[in-house]
């Protein structure tokens, strides 16, 4: 089962970070599905970032940052997926 926790604000491709607007919670460790027109990947959450502070979780309206093993694009939707 896959939840829409939020979507890709901005792509850093010099250091394949996502910037994500979240409408649900995400966790450090959390498994992800990334989603657009030409994006399709999944991952782990290896770190997340508010405003360069690390930390192990964050909710909605919160704008985090975390690495990406693709490149991801603008409006893309982020799922968490979970049981």
């Amino acid at each position: 089962m896959e939840q829409l926790v939020g979507k890709v604000t901005h792509y850093f491709g010099n250091i394949g970070v996502a910037a994500v607007q979240l409408t649900g919670p995400l966790a450090v460790g959390d498994q992800i599905h990334v989603k657009g027109h030409t994006t399709d990947f999944g991952q782990a959450v290896d770190s997340l970032e508010v405003e360069h502070q690390k930390v192990s979780q964050a909710g909605p309206g919160d704008d985090v940052a975390f690495k990406v093993t693709d490149k991801a694009r603008t409006g893309d939707q982020v799922f968490r997926v979970g049981e």
